[in-house]
C-alpha cells in the first residue's frame, strides 16, 4: 500500500489549489505525513515589482516579505496534528516543483488542475502537465468538483 511520509502542495493561490491543499491535509493526516507547502515565482528580484512598489520600498525584501506573508497564510486548522513547511521558490513553476520534490524527497505531489482543454490549453500550457513530467515521484492532480463551484446566478457562498 502506498504510504507517502511527505507530501508537496504548489499553490498559486487559486479557489483550485485551495481546494486541493485541503486533499493534501487529509491526506496528511491520514498518513501522518508532512506536508510542504510551495509556491513558485519567476523572479524574486527587483524586476518583479511595480513603480509604485520600487518607490515606497527597498526592493527586493518588501516584495519577498510579501510573498512570504501570503504563502505563510495557508495553514492547518488549529488542533491540527499535520506539520506544515513552507517554500518560496524562483524560476520556472514546473522546474522549481519537480526541484523542491527532489530535494525534500517527496513521495507524493498535490496539485489542483483547472481544467483547460482546446485552445486555452494550448495558448496558457499546463504547469501541472509539465510537473507530472518532470517529478521524481507520484502526482494526485486535483480538480475542483463542480458542487464546490458556484452556479451561474447563485449567490457567493
Amino acid at each position: 500500500m502506498f504510504q507517502p511520509h511527505t507530501i508537496l502542495h504548489p499553490t498559486d493561490y487559486s479557489d483550485n489549489s485551495a481546494y486541493a491543499f485541503k486533499v493534501a491535509l487529509s491526506l496528511a493526516e491520514q498518513q501522518k505525513a508532512t506536508l510542504y507547502v510551495a509556491h513558485v515565482v519567476e523572479s524574486l528580484g527587483p524586476e518583479a515589482v511595480t513603480f509604485g512598489e520600487a518607490a515606497t520600498e527597498r526592493q527586493p525584501e518588501g516584495h519577498v516579505h510579501r510573498l512570504w506573508e501570503e504563502l505563510l497564510r495557508i495553514q492547518a486548522p488549529p488542533g491540527s496534528p499535520v506539520t506544515i513547511k513552507h517554500i518560496l521558490g524562483e524560476g520556472d513553476p514546473a522546474e522549481e516543483i519537480a526541484l523542491i520534490a527532489r530535494k525534500q524527497a517527496c513521495d507524493l505531489i498535490v496539485i489542483s488542475t483547472h481544467g483547460r482543454t482546446g485552445l486555452e490549453r494550448l495558448l496558457m500550457g499546463s504547469i501541472a502537465e509539465k510537473i507530472v513530467r518532470l517529478a521524481p515521484c507520484a502526482i494526485l492532480t486535483v480538480k475542483k468538483p463542480p458542487s464546490a463551484e458556484p452556479q451561474p446566478g447563485a449567490p457567493p457562498s
